[in-house]
């Protein structure tokens, strides 16, 4: 008995880390010995996967067509769509974009079910097949054959010992040793039998097993196939899904345009101003200086260049897309944000911003930063001169219009403390940035050195306008706003061919306060609560009174940027007295 534990012993620790006990060992090639070790995990990555499969399906799975679409979320949001666009109008666009959009949501939900259902039939089953029945078969027969060897193993060792145990009792004499002899002699005879049976069953198992494994090592690629086909099926489903798509969107983009018929919409579309290359924008509505650059400097001439911190502190956000809308569909109602000047600044940083290539264009940007880097002040303006000069006409006329106001809102400084330094430092990167390129750390360092570079060159070109940009300037160079007539500091240069200036009057004197009209009333803080400028402009026959005492009382600066604030514009920053001031606005 003890002989026998021992020998199991050995057994296991022979077993130790192969993965295989000697029992089968013996019995395979080095081939099919790497075939046994791929079992096991064959068997749990097709359980594994077909587990987290099935999580994926949306539908109810093993359901018909119609039964599985009923239960998919986008059938589900098809049909809300469709209890919601009974209660719209029709005739309306968003009924028929509406209508439109639930149908598509029913054909995804269908090209999905039918989706789920080709998973279930082609990779799902197959895979739960292996997993739950061809693979479990195949290691079944590798513990029968297990077994049986151990049990031959354990008979073979019996029968010798009875062999040894026979020899040992012929040897003795008498009756008594006559009789013991035949009684071994008889179980070894019954053990040998035992074994030679037993010797039958593990030849036949061991058979089977082999078939089993020869079997798997063929069949290994045609299982490979159930995770390359998931992804055929997946690819179709998406082409399928994106075709619908794309079918339905040009039907409803084509439809939905057709029935925009309005003059103001079609007349400047917003994709037309915003976001798109300034020469395709200046081409497409036959204009020589960007609308918004052309519309926001005349609105800021008219109501803002005193206004102070002009560029630097921030409108409403809703107040910001509502005048961008407006620049796009109507810009001849644009005189209405004349109260706001922040906004129509936002406005114009936002059209600079949003341009695909800068204002002084990408390639020129090595030229503009060597002219910054350019320690005397002549050798710097003359290499400046050189990259304007270089500069596409449609950049040079549009880079010239904004020179000469922002020198205008410059004079203003003492007012609107908005000097070149601080009109570059927030307009400049809006001009001019590096072209996109992806580097490590240093790279990045290099471009934050640059943009300070940046800032030295639109600085330059706006306290050397005059002699950059020589000439005078028709900033109503369109004639867009008639009834604007800023009041404009025109150069005593010579004029430019490219923009022929126009003769600006003398300023008026301050016209005697009026009443606001009807449009301009409803703030939540009248125009007579706020100190005006004193220089004159014409406005939309704004309110004018001093501002009060308490406007002028002292109180802490809330923009390091600028630290002469007056009361009223600190009080907005700090949440006190005024903080609604002008449309509330947030520094």
């Amino acid at each position: 008995m003890m002989k026998r534990q021992l020998h199991r012993m050995r057994q296991l620790a022979h077993t130790g880390s192969s993965g295989r006990t000697p029992e089968t060992a013996e019995f395979l090639g080095e081939d099919l010995l790497q075939v046994e070790q791929r079992l096991e995990p064959a068997k749990r990555a097709a359980h594994n996967v077909h587990k987290r499969l099935q999580a994926c399906l949306q539908g109810q799975s093993g359901a018909d067509m119609d039964k599985r679409v009923k239960k998919l979320p986008l059938m589900a949001l098809s049909t809300t769509m469709a209890e919601s666009f009974k209660e719209l109008d029709p005739d309306s666009s968003m009924g028929k974009a509406l209508e439109m959009t639930c149908a598509i949501q029913n054909q995804l939900a269908r090209i999905l079910a039918e989706f789920e259902m080709t998973l279930e039939r082609d990779v799902l089953q197959p895979l739960s097949r292996l997993s739950e029945e061809e693979l479990p078969a195949i290691l079944k027969h590798k513990k029968s054959l297990q077994k049986l060897v151990s049990d031959w193993n354990t008979l073979k060792s019996r029968l010798s010992q009875a062999a040894k145990n026979s020899g040992s009792n012929q040897g003795l004499g008498g009756a008594s040793g006559s009789h013991t002899h035949t009684t071994t002699a008889n179980k070894v005879e019954m053990l040998k039998e035992e074994e030679e049976e037993l010797k039958k069953k593990v030849e036949q198992c061991k058979d089977e097993y082999l078939a089993d494994l020869y079997h798997f090592s063929t069949k290994e690629d045609s299982y490979a196939n159930y995770f390359i086909h998931l992804l055929e099926i997946q690819a179709d489903y998406h082409r399928k899904s994106l075709t619908s798509l794309d079918t339905a969107l040009a039907e409803l983009r084509d439809n939905h345009s057709q029935a925009d018929h309005s003059p103001l919409t079609t007349a400047a579309p917003f994709s037309r101003v915003y976001g798109v290359s300034l020469r395709t924008h200046l081409q497409d509505l036959g204009r020589d200086i960007a609308l918004p650059i052309e519309a926001c400097v005349l609105l800021l001439l008219s109501e803002g260049m005193q206004e102070e911190g002009l560029f630097r502190l921030a409108a409403g956000a809703s107040v910001l897309k509502r005048l961008k809308q407006t620049m796009a569909s109507d810009p001849h109602s644009l005189e209405e944000f004349c109260s706001d000047p922040h906004a129509v600044a936002g406005a114009l940083k936002s059209y600079l911003r949003e341009l695909p290539e800068p204002l002084m264009t990408s390639d020129l940007y090595d030229d503009w930063m060597r002219a910054a880097s350019l320690k005397e002040p002549g050798a710097r303006l003359e290499a400046l001169h050189d990259v304007c000069s270089r500069l596409p006409q449609e950049n040079f006329n549009n880079l010239r219009y904004l020179m000469k106001f922002l020198a205008l809102l410059a004079e203003e400084q003492d007012v609107n403390k908005m000097t070149p330094s601080n009109i570059a430092i927030v307009l400049g990167p809006n001009l001019l940035w590096p072209p996109e390129k992806e580097g490590d750390q240093a790279q990045l360092d290099a471009a934050s050195v640059s943009s300070i570079q940046v800032v030295g060159v639109v600085e330059a070109l706006i306290q050397n306008a005059d002699t950059l940009f020589p000439g005078d300037i028709n900033f109503n160079v369109s004639g867009i706003f008639p009834g604007l007539a800023p009041q404009e500091k025109v150069s005593s240069q010579q004029v430019s061919e490219e923009l022929p200036p126009v003769t600006v009057p003398a300023p008026a004197t301050t016209p005697a306060p009026t009443p606001a009209p009807a449009s301009m009333a409803v703030r939540e803080r009248t125009e007579a609560d706020l100190p005006k400028p004193t220089s004159p402009k014409v406005s939309r026959n704004p309110t004018e009174t001093a501002a009060s005492a308490e406007d002028m009382t002292p109180c802490p600066a809330s923009e390091p940027a600028f630290t002469s604030l007056p009361c009223h514009l600190k009080y907005a920053c700090s949440g006190g007295p005024g903080s609604s001031y002008r449309g509330q606005r947030r520094p």
